[in-house]
């Protein structure tokens, strides 16, 4: 079910999360890769994993991203009702030169291969 408006309460929380550049760049990493974990976040972002947990804690609780667990890691992605909203707040951000620096980050790693979903695609085709 997507948003098509939401009360104060809501609107609150969405723009609260909104509101600190620390979220904004996790929430924009997976917005654009659907799915990412901390460790990945990490590397990216240069933030600690305390920091990008206590983040993702507030996104969660915000009612903006899901978690699902796999192996050792949690993989967060944005719940479908408030993919419209961001959709709109990304787009006045597409130009912005740290969120372009962390895709290409993102690129980086992932051509190098050192994040989490491919560790455990290389790890579930070693076991067969």
């Amino acid at each position: 079910m997507k948003l098509k408006n939401f009360n104060l309460t809501v609107g609150t929380q969405i723009f609260k999360a909104f509101s600190e550049e620390a979220r904004i760049r996790i929430l924009h990493l997976i917005y654009k890769k659907k799915e990412m974990c901390i460790s990945d976040l990490e590397l990216i972002l240069e933030y600690t994993q305390t920091k990008i947990s206590r983040h993702l804690i507030y996104l969660k609780n915000s009612g903006l991203v899901n978690s699902r667990k796999i192996d050792q890691w949690t993989f967060y992605s944005l719940k479908e009702e408030v993919e419209d909203f961001s959709n709109s707040m990304f787009s006045y951000l597409s130009k912005d030169a740290t969120l372009q620096k962390d895709l290409e980050t993102y690129n980086t790693l992932q051509s190098n291969r050192e994040l989490a979903a491919n560790k455990i695609v290389n790890k579930q085709y070693i076991a067969k």
